[in-house]
């Protein structure tokens, strides 16, 4: 992956970092076997008596004047790789990125979504960030690009693809328990294969087609309560609603019922009855749901799952 020139970032960046790597092997040999000499050559057998080191200003001024030199190296090599990805073009096609917990969610401009970033070959790629939760970092390293999203902010990075394949997407900042389930990858096509797949927009049916399931996606609820009945960090959302759980409220244990009362009190109280065996991990929703919305999400649950 290291050799991979996947992107139009890829040469500045593997310049500045051998230049940097480079000057850390030149000091890490070179203050090795100054050591050693200095070992051997003033030890205390060659010199058992203590000479006092007279003052060199010649010595003192070079060893400021060399590391400043070193220093204003890597920083430029650094510099002129960073500086282009800040520089967007006007014409670069703008892709809302998405960061929750723990996926990735591609929007295009026609509104189609997707899991995985498909981008057109050799077409500057503009990707908005959003975090709908906590910090995530977006890193494809074959791109050598990555960039903090950070909830309530909104940023960019851009690329252009150089080269056809399917390459990793990471997320860069531990944000929880599923952090290292957050992976996804960037598939680049051709132009003609691009146009002809965005052209294609998902029809979905069924109980699919309710509001209340894209409020769940769009909030990042499926990142720690599945859909298939499967446990990751809260009860799942698949036959949930009407059935009873024991909870634990004020250090007690009671059964209760899930019903319309139980599910809008756990969005926007989360922690006042925690499901048994369960650890309470959700923040509360209260500013962040509408009645509408929370009312959207509770008619969802009451849908029978064979529809």
């Amino acid at each position: 992956m290291i050799f991979l020139n996947a992107s139009n970032f890829v040469e500045a960046s593997n310049k500045a970092f051998y230049v940097i790597m480079g000057i850390g092997f030149l000091f890490l040999i070179g203050l090795t076997f100054t050591m050693l000499y200095f070992v051997f050559r003033y030890n205390k057998k060659k010199h058992p008596q203590a000479v006092q080191v007279v003052e060199k200003p010649i010595v003192e001024i070079t060893w400021i004047v060399i590391p400043f030199i070193i220093v204003i190296l890597m920083f430029y090599y650094g510099y002129i790789a960073f500086k282009p990805m800040r520089e967007a073009p006007k014409d670069a096609f703008v892709i809302t990125t998405i960061g929750k917990m723990w996926e990735w969610n591609f929007i295009y401009p026609n509104g189609k979504e997707s899991k995985k970033l498909i981008v057109p070959l050799n077409k500057p790629i503009k990707l908005k960030l959003i975090s709908k939760d906590v910090v995530h970092s977006l890193y494809i390293p074959a791109f050598r690009i990555k960039e903090d999203m950070v909830k309530g902010e909104e940023d960019f990075m851009w690329f252009i693809p150089t080269q056809l394949g399917r390459f990793d997407i990471f997320c860069a900042e531990y944000c929880g328990v599923r952090h290292s389930y957050m992976t996804s990858e960037v598939d680049v096509i051709t132009n003609e294969k691009f146009e002809k797949w965005l052209s294609i927009v998902d029809k979905k049916t069924g109980k699919e087609q309710l509001k209340g399931l894209k409020i769940i996606n769009d909030n990042a609820c499926t990142g720690c309560h599945s859909l298939d009945g499967s446990i990751i960090v809260g009860p799942s959302f698949k036959g949930l609603y009407g059935t009873e759980k024991i909870v634990i409220t004020n250090g007690k244990e009671h059964k209760v019922k899930v019903d319309d009362e139980y599910i809008k009190n756990s969005i926007i109280n989360p922690e006042s009855d925690i499901v048994k065996d369960f650890q309470p991990a959700m923040g509360s929703y209260k500013d962040v749901l509408t009645d509408d919305d929370i009312k959207q999400i509770i008619e969802y649950l009451k849908t029978p799952d064979d529809k």
